[in-house]
């Protein structure tokens, strides 16, 4: 028995505010990398949840270099994507050729949690959790008996058997439930502790000062950048930076506001 999904609820990597995980049922690990954007042997040495806030991913393209990369493995006869930068919905890329596939989004900032399950190439179905009596996909009704026996719907598959919610994780647990027993879907939960996992980038990186950086690192006998991932360590950044520009300490520095002087009242 795995852990199952339902310890999702509430959840998020290390960026504080988000969790995003592709499953697959019928392709390694390695292959789902490669479906969710990642080139032919670019996996990078397995790193922790933790490790990868310390590189160079940003959520907001428009801010940041516009990267993503994924740490994955496999758990339950599934393999899996944990997505880190902004939101890609690679559904239908990771489900194609008969492949089974899940998608399970959360977002603190933007409810609901969405899942949706595919089959080669298209969404066949999924709902928001705690919003159940709306559906998506082309057959978005295949759950309901799901749901009705999980005690979420009635049999109308509009109507909630309880439409008092008193508590919206055990809700949403009981959501997450349809889809870890209807499909046998597992995420260890180390695998946002201690796990060191696989990674490989999908999107963007921060070059073109990559190579510099990369060479200042070496001539200063600091850690290397991931040659594959091609993504700078934020510890890293800082130290080629400060190093590097005359004007850093000054634009860091914020200096002391004067002091007030002392006059005697009037």
């Amino acid at each position: 028995m795995g852990d199952g999904i339902q310890w999702l609820v509430g959840e998020t990597t290390s960026s504080g505010w988000m969790l995003d995980v592709h499953f697959a049922h019928g392709i390694t690990a390695e292959e789902l990398a490669l479906r969710m954007g990642a080139s032919p042997g670019a996996r990078a040495e397995p790193m922790t949840d933790v490790e990868v806030a310390y590189l160079d991913v940003d959520a907001y393209p428009e801010r940041g270099p516009g990267s993503a990369v994924v740490r994955v493995g496999e758990d339950a006869g599934w393999a899996f994507a944990i997505t880190y930068g902004p939101y890609l919905d690679r559904l239908a890329e990771v489900s194609r050729d008969g492949v089974e596939a899940v998608h399970y989004h959360y977002n603190s900032e933007h409810p609901p949690t969405i899942v949706l399950y595919a089959r080669d190439g298209r969404t066949v179905c999924g709902f928001g959790l705690c919003e159940e009596n709306l559906r998506y996909g082309d057959e978005p009704d295949l759950l309901v008996p799901d749901l009705v026996a999980a005690g979420i719907l009635r049999r109308d598959g509009k109507t909630y058997r309880d439409r008092r919610i008193d508590d919206y994780a055990d809700r949403k647990r009981l959501g997450l439930s349809v889809f870890e027993n209807r499909f046998g879907l597992s995420l260890p939960r180390s695998a946002l502790g201690e796990d060191p996992l696989p990674v490989y980038a999908i999107m963007g990186s921060p070059a073109p000062d990559f190579g510099e950086i990369s060479a200042w690192a070496a001539a200063n006998e600091k850690p290397l950048p991931d040659p594959h991932l091609r993504l700078i360590p934020a510890d890293l950044r800082k130290e080629y930076e400060r190093a590097t520009d005359p004007d850093w300490w000054q634009r860091h520095t914020h200096p002391l506001p004067a002091r007030a002087q002392w006059s005697p009242r009037a």
